[in-house]
């Protein structure tokens, strides 16, 4: 698995804002994205905003009010978030599994958990019945019935880009 770059803690931090925005916020601009972020004291680019909108899997869509941004796997977005967000977000975020009764524990950077987790619960495993996250450690718990082996295997597969 590969190791974050040495920002990796301002980037969860930042995808975690914009999600957070988009989830509560009608943004139809990354400017309107770059301004929110600027409130929060975090600078970013417009390119900086547009990796982020493609790494999150933002889809930016018309309806009666005009254009907008959503996050996908949100009430009135369609579906949920698809699994290659999910396999960027752990590809860049997870360092370790561990596996613990009828959960997996998910170590991250500091400060990344979070975003990881976000991205957990948008993909809707079936397995997964949600996700506990600290700043830099993730608890996966199972559905009822399914093992930390279940779920490990899960992530790995999705890591590998197969389907879990």
């Amino acid at each position: 698995m590969s190791r974050p770059k040495g920002n990796g803690a301002l980037k969860a931090k930042r995808q975690q804002a914009i999600l957070s925005f988009v989830s509560r916020e009608r943004l139809s601009s990354q400017e309107e994205i770059r301004s929110r972020l600027a409130n929060l004291g975090v600078d970013a680019t417009q390119s900086t905003i547009s990796r982020d909108v493609e790494e999150l899997g933002l889809a930016r869509v018309h309806d009666s009010g005009g254009v907008r941004y959503v996050v996908p796997g949100e009430r009135g977005s369609g579906s949920p978030a698809p699994l290659s967000l999910l396999r960027r977000l752990l590809d860049e975020f997870a360092l370790s599994f561990t596996r613990a009764d009828h959960a997996v524990v998910i170590r991250t950077p500091p400060g990344a958990a979070s975003a990881l987790a976000e991205g957990i619960d948008r993909v809707g495993l079936p397995g997964v019945a949600g996700t506990i996250a600290g700043d830099n450690t993730i608890l996966v718990l199972g559905r009822e019935g399914v093992s930390s082996e279940e779920l490990e295997r899960s992530f790995t597969q999705i890591t590998e880009g197969r389907q879990a």
